[in-house]
């Protein structure tokens, strides 16, 4: 049970990434990822008039949280989804995820003004690293690391 990676996204361009676990031939350029979940979404929103939740997988599951964000004060229609989501082991339960991922949105919200939001330069939110850490908590850990480290 444990947090594989993390990422944020503003529509279809990565924010942060973080890697706790990766398999080196799998690895996924998150610009792609990005891409694949911000057409995922307009798609469920378009199509089903819904949200992104979870996308399961046979091994593992991505846990989606957003919110719309709005880009300009002026223009309340220019809004982008601001997505937060997780890719986890397959037997990690996604409510408790959610949770997480809704007080990283949060607190990404409280940290970052919108105009840094949008900027071009990601290397702003590398700090946020360690609140993203200080909010998964043990999530980010399988249950072998977890064990070794009562050791």
């Amino acid at each position: 049970m444990a947090v594989l990676e993390l990422g944020v996204n503003l529509g279809p361009r990565n924010l942060i990434s973080v890697k706790y676990y990766s398999d080196s031939d799998n690895v996924i350029d998150p610009k792609l990822r990005a891409k694949f979940l911000t057409g995922l979404e307009d798609f469920v929103s378009e199509v089903y008039g819904d949200k992104m939740n979870v996308i399961s997988f046979s091994n593992f599951q991505i846990v989606c949280y957003y919110k719309m964000l709005s880009l300009t004060k002026t223009d309340l229609d220019n809004a982008a989804p601001l997505l937060v989501f997780a890719i986890t082991e397959k037997e990690t339960n996604p409510v408790l995820v959610k949770k997480h991922l809704k007080e990283i949105h949060a607190e990404f919200l409280n940290q970052f003004e919108v105009h840094e939001i949008i900027c071009e330069d990601p290397e702003i939110f590398k700090d946020f690293n360690k609140t993203i850490d200080g909010i998964l908590g043990d999530l980010r850990f399988n249950l072998d690391d977890r064990i070794s480290t009562l050791f």
